[in-house]
C-alpha cells in the first residue's frame, strides 16, 4: 500500500483552514448577538445593535450554508 502524502497534507490543510474559518464565523455571530444585550439607554445602541444582530444572523447563515455544502459533498 502506498500513501499519497501530498494529497493527505492537502486534505489536512483544507480541513484545518475551513474548521478555523467556521469557528471564527460562529464566534463572530455570538459576539454580534451579545452586542445587542447592551443597556437600552446607552448612547448609539439603536442602530449599532440592529447592525450587530444582522451581522450575527449573516454569520450563522454562512455557517449553516458551509455545513450543508459539506454534507452535500459527502452524500452526493
Amino acid at each position: 500500500m502506498k500513501i499519497d502524502w501530498a494529497a493527505l497534507a492537502s486534505v489536512f490543510g483544507v480541513s484545518l483552514v475551513v474548521t478555523v474559518a467556521l469557528v471564527g464565523l460562529f464566534t463572530l455571530g455570538i459576539v454580534g448577538l451579545s452586542k445587542q444585550s447592551a443597556p437600552a439607554g446607552s448612547a448609539g445602541s439603536g442602530g449599532s445593535a440592529a447592525l450587530a444582530r444582522v451581522g450575527a444572523y449573516l454569520c450563522f447563515g454562512l455557517c449553516a450554508a458551509a455545513v450543508t455544502y459539506g454534507i452535500a459533498l459527502i452524500v452526493i
